[in-house]
């Protein structure tokens, strides 16, 4: 579906989402449809399983035909994710942003887990490990967000930075950081057509070995599901190279061209080794529509509105014209007033400074 999408505009990133297309499946089949992305090149993938469970309907996006048409296009399926898709539940673009979404969902729902997929191009950056760290030394209790790392040995057009990392090497730079739940599911383990390096893909295992590497993810990811939502902070790894299944593999696979048309010989054996029989297809179809109780569009948290507490009257004040005040101190009370009967509403500030409720009131950490 990722393939035909892309392939119908010769543009897209099909790469990326492929190599874990198992994890995202196994967390679909476990119930879960708060699925977030720290990877805007993944967007592909996310909308061709909002076509399988149907949401895009809520777009009269219903057939394959109509979603390849209104890929990236301005009131369709845009390059990178978009909220205001149905069963999205958040942007996705500059890298650090998906995890940010996760942990204020976990935060806002405690019964409810928010996975949330992130590429080991963007272990890179400083944000995704050092957020999660501030958001656990403020929120010890709150674990219910589970990053999915996809491991896939490329970040666009070149390795990743922990492409040469060993599997335990990998589990002990998560545990440093404060994961107590590190599972790691490896492809290489079930090959078995002597695939060379570090990283193999899965579609061209035997049927027997397909199944049992899909097995292990989907019972490793049932394990980081329950572990996340029981008060352990955990992260699910798949390793797999990238692109497994599509036009290509490894770097080549991160994004199509203009030859790669859904003429071209690359994309049309891509199609072909991945085609399931209009029975498996639609089995595929009516699993992930009846998953979670109903399709994204419908069950995801963001499709519903919170109810608002009411502030009542807020103490203003009002200054003379031209009277000299810095901003921030002067708003900072209203902040901190809002704050204090809102225990919901958080603010955080990339600063050094100390906001006027944090001076006057001196809160835990907790708060």
């Amino acid at each position: 579906m990722t393939l035909q999408i892309t392939a119908s505009k010769a543009s897209g990133h099909p790469g990326g989402f492929a190599s874990q297309a198992e994890a995202y499946a196994a967390l679909v089949m476990l119930g879960h449809k708060n699925i977030l992305t720290e990877v805007g090149h993944h967007a592909p993938g996310f909308y061709s399983a909002m076509f399988l469970d149907r949401s895009l309907e809520a777009m009269e996006i219903k057939t394959v035909q109509q979603a390849r048409d209104r890929f990236r296009e301005k009131h369709g399926l845009l390059g990178h994710l978009s909220g205001y898709i149905p069963g999205i539940l958040a942007p996705a673009g500059p890298l650090g942003q998906g995890q940010h979404f996760a942990m204020a969902a976990a935060l806002l729902h405690r019964n409810t887990l928010f996975p949330f997929t992130m590429g080991d191009g963007g272990m890179g950056e400083p944000y995704p490990m050092s957020s999660m760290a501030h958001f656990h030394t403020a929120y010890p209790q709150i674990t219910n967000f589970l990053p999915v790392l996809v491991w896939n040995g490329f970040s666009q057009e070149h390795h990743s930075m922990v492409s040469l990392q060993s599997n335990d090497r990998m589990a002990a730079y998560w545990q440093g950081n404060g994961f107590e739940e590190v599972i790691l599911i490896d492809a290489k383990e079930f090959d078995d057509q002597n695939q060379s390096g570090a990283y193999v893909d899965s579609t061209v295992f035997s049927l027997e070995q397909r199944m049992a590497f899909t097995q292990a993810v989907l019972t490793g990811m049932d394990k980081a599901a329950k572990s996340a939502l029981g008060g352990k902070l955990t992260v699910f790894i798949i390793k797999q190279l990238k692109g497994a299944g599509v036009h290509a593999r490894g770097a080549k696979s991160h994004n199509l061209y203009a030859h790669h048309t859904l003429e071209n010989a690359d994309i049309v054996a891509g199609l072909k080794s991945c085609a399931l029989t209009v029975p498996a297809w639609e089995l595929v179809r009516t699993n992930c529509e009846r998953s979670g109780g109903g399709s994204a569009s419908q069950v995801a948290v963001t499709e519903s509105e919170l109810p608002l507490l009411d502030l009542g009257q807020l103490l203003l004040e009002e200054y003379a014209l031209g009277e000299a005040k810095v901003s921030t101190t002067a708003i900072g009370a209203l902040v901190g007033e809002v704050g204090g009967r809102d225990r919901s509403y958080l603010v955080t500030n990339a600063g050094r400074e100390r906001s006027v409720w944090d001076r006057q009131h001196q809160p835990s950490a907790q708060n």
